[in-house]
């Protein structure tokens, strides 16, 4: 799994800023994917974030420089995105694409775990 370290630790350290949070990481979806109470949240994956949003902004989200609909078995996956290195270069768009993630982490369902 090959991702950004310099990447992650910026992701870590926005995180880091909200002490409240419960934050885990998990090596999953070919990267580092930060769990926030539970839920995916975001993800580095090569030198790209994978950003998890509001499916009813997306229209909205797509616009955005670097955005890329995330696509997994020919499966477009609609409040799912990645982020090339030009959408999240500056500190502004970095925070902002963050800040997006974790506005619907509240909202969001957390994925039911497998029964092993």
């Amino acid at each position: 799994m090959a991702y950004d370290l310099t990447l992650a630790d910026r992701v870590r350290v926005y995180l880091m800023k909200f002490p409240k949070l419960k934050i885990e990481e998990k090596k999953m979806f070919r990267g580092l994917t930060f769990m926030v109470n539970g839920k995916m949240c975001v993800s580095v994956s090569n030198d790209n974030l994978m950003c998890r949003f509001d499916p009813s902004l997306h229209d909205k989200v797509s616009a955005r420089v670097g955005f890329k609909t995330m696509i997994m078995r020919g499966r477009e996956y609609i409040g799912y995105c990645y982020v090339s290195q030009e959408g999240y270069r500056t500190k502004k768009d970095f925070e902002s694409w963050l800040s997006l993630c974790l506005t619907f982490n509240d909202k969001a369902k957390a994925t039911k775990r497998k029964n092993k």
